[in-house]
């Protein structure tokens, strides 16, 4: 019987792991070349994975919730037309024993030694993802079975050893294994220490009654760890300017409709603001920076990321390569297909990686300025106020007086380990100084 393996591709840089959220075949569907085959999630983003091959699926390697490496193979298909399913492959010598698959629970933190489908003393599956945490919790073997599981046949997820792991020494994980599995309470994890050595721990909050608890997306979860690092990692500094972005409001009320006209696309202010950023990091490349310990890495490129919202209410950061290279009008439409995409949920892995600097457009929701958080492993983030009519003292060779102008703030966020007061200033006053001075007579 001819077989053919679906392995988990490659999905990006630093992305080494996929958690299966969703099979769309079943045992015994055919499955047609290109056809989606399943849902994974990674920590950058949801993708549907196309199948590599024609055949009908005989083999799931991997049960939704669970968590594959890349290279890992996930399903199998007969390119035969039997549904028979294919024998099982034979467990690495690491763990071919059930004494030696206790002890890599508890003493083995090598990718390749964890079986994805290894069981426990207790005889239930432990996924990948869970024995790497239970290993970097020092759980042991008798402890993690007397964990309660919610998961298929009683199996533990990450989310239970999660939720054991915030009661680990105030309570036993299970009422049988209360004299021998629960660990004593200096056993139990420290949290992370604050640089002065006081231990931070976040505030248990009571429901009131009539209150609504809404659990955290997995994608939300994210960002909350993401910002609470960002914070914890870089030193943030704000700085502040006021723009008048007069010329290029009217500018572009000029050019939108014969550029919809040509290119089949709107013409928005963000593809000027992203020329404007880029000329000003060339300006000031000390800008497009990341920190590594003590050593500063200065990028080539400049990937400028734009902060957009996602159906779910979630923001992700899609990346505009090299936009120095760049004219407004490959700019517009780089703007404009990873915002769409980001709306119908259609980004790929590498359309969000690779930002050496980011910028985020508060006015969208009607601010008229922000304070950023940085996007790790960057240094610097720009965010982008609501353009406004304001009267404004009008300086004129005859005279001063006061007319209507339209403005805008720029705030600019950022790490004060690297990026100084002079430094972060000017630089936000350069990106303002391009668009005061956008030339009226641009082509487009």
């Amino acid at each position: 019987m001819a077989q053919i393996e679906i392995r988990l591709p490659k999905m990006g840089e630093s992305v080494t792991e996929a958690t299966i959220t969703n099979w769309l075949k079943n045992i015994g569907d055919t499955v047609a070349m290109d056809e989606p085959l399943v849902e994974v999630a990674t920590d950058k983003v949801d993708n549907e994975l196309p199948s590599e091959a024609a055949g009908t699926l005989i083999q799931i390697l991997f049960e939704k919730d669970q968590v594959a490496q890349v290279g890992d193979v996930i399903a199998i298909l007969s390119t035969d037309g039997s549904a028979a399913p294919a024998p099982a492959a034979p467990a690495p010598a690491a763990v071919s024993t059930p004494t030696e698959t206790t002890n890599t629970i508890v003493a083995n933190n090598a990718p390749t030694a964890v079986a994805p489908l290894t069981k426990g003393t207790d005889g239930r599956f432990y996924s990948p993802l869970v024995r790497t945490i239970a290993l970097k919790e020092n759980i042991g073997a008798d402890e993690l079975a007397a964990i309660q599981g919610s998961g298929q046949d009683g199996r533990v997820t990450k989310k239970d050893i999660l939720a054991y792991l915030e009661t680990r020494g105030a309570a036993p994980a299970a009422p049988t294994a209360a004299a021998t599995a629960a660990p004593a309470p200096q056993a139990a994890a420290p949290k992370a220490p604050a640089s002065n050595g006081i231990q931070i721990k976040e505030p248990v909050v009571i429901p009131n009654s009539g209150d609504e608890i809404i659990e955290m997306d997995r994608m939300r979860k994210l960002i909350a760890e993401h910002m609470v690092m960002s914070v914890h990692v870089s030193p943030h500094v704000t700085s502040y300017v006021e723009a008048d972005v007069t010329t290029i409001v009217k500018w572009r009320e000029r050019m939108k409709n014969e550029f919809k006209k040509r290119e089949g696309e709107n013409l928005t202010f963000t593809p000027i603001f992203m020329e404007a950023v880029a000329k000003a990091i060339k300006d000031f490349p000390m800008i497009n920076v990341s920190v590594s310990g003590t050593n500063i890495i200065k990028r080539k490129d400049i990937n400028i990321g734009m902060a957009a919202a996602l159906p779910s209410g979630n923001l992700i950061v899609p990346v505009i390569k090299n936009a120095d290279r760049m004219n407004l009008v490959g700019l517009a439409k780089a703007v404009n297909e990873l915002a769409n995409n980001a709306r119908n949920n259609k980004l790929k892995p590498e359309d969000i990686q690779g930002g050496t600097y980011t910028v985020t457009n508060v006015g969208t929701f009607g601010n008229v300025m922000g304070t950023p958080i940085i996007n790790q492993p960057q240094v610097a983030i720009l965010a982008l106020g609501a353009i406004r009519k304001v009267p404004a003292v009008i300086e004129t060779p005859e005279g001063d007086f006061i007319g209507i102008r339209h403005k805008m703030y720029l705030s600019h966020s950022y790490d004060h380990r690297v990026v100084d007061g002079a430094l972060g200033g000017q630089f936000v006053r350069r990106v303002a100084d391009y668009l005061e001075g956008f030339d009226p007579e641009t082509t487009i």
